[in-house]
C-alpha cells in the first residue's frame, strides 16, 4: 500500500504541512516512521481521514486550493465496482469528486483506496488519471 509523507498528505488534504503535523501529533492521523525517520501516513488511513475531515472542515491556515485546467489531484477514497460500471470517489482538498466509468477502465487503472489520482472535470464528466 502506498504511504505519504506529511507534506504530501497536507497537499492532498488541502491544508498546510503544519496543520497536518498538528493533526498527526494529536493522533487524528496515524503515522509511522520509515527507515530514514520520516513520518508517513498509510494511504488507506489518509483516505479514511480525508472523508472524515470532509468539505469545509479545514483549518484557518489552509492553503487555498487551485487547479489548472480543471485538474484536481487527490486521493482515492472509494472504489465501487459493479458488473459493468464503477464509481470512484476522490477527495481533492476540500473537493469530493465522483467519477462513473466502466469497470474495465477502473481495473485497468488499478484504482485502490488510498492511492493518488487526479480527477479532470469537463462539463459534467469527471475523468480519472492515475498518479
Amino acid at each position: 500500500m502506498q504511504s505519504y509523507t506529511i507534506g504530501q498528505a497536507a497537499r492532498l488534504l488541502g491544508v498546510s504541512p503544519d496543520t497536518a503535523r498538528r493533526w498527526a501529533d494529536a493522533g487524528r492521523v496515524v503515522t509511522h516512521r520509515d527507515e530514514v525517520g520520516r513520518r508517513l501516513v498509510n494511504g488507506r488511513d489518509l483516505a479514511a481521514f480525508s472523508v472524515e475531515v470532509g468539505q469545509g472542515a479545514h483549518a484557518e491556515d489552509a492553503e487555498p486550493y487551485t487547479s489548472a485546467r480543471n485538474a484536481f489531484p487527490g486521493i482515492v477514497t472509494a472504489v465501487r465496482l459493479g458488473d459493468v460500471c464503477a464509481q470512484v470517489d476522490i477527495q481533492a482538498g476540500p473537493h469530493r469528486l465522483v467519477s462513473l466509468l466502466t469497470r474495465e477502465a477502473a481495473e485497468e487503472l488499478g484504482l485502490e483506496v488510498g492511492m493518488r489520482a487526479t480527477a479532470r472535470v469537463k462539463s459534467t464528466s469527471v475523468h480519472v488519471d492515475r498518479a
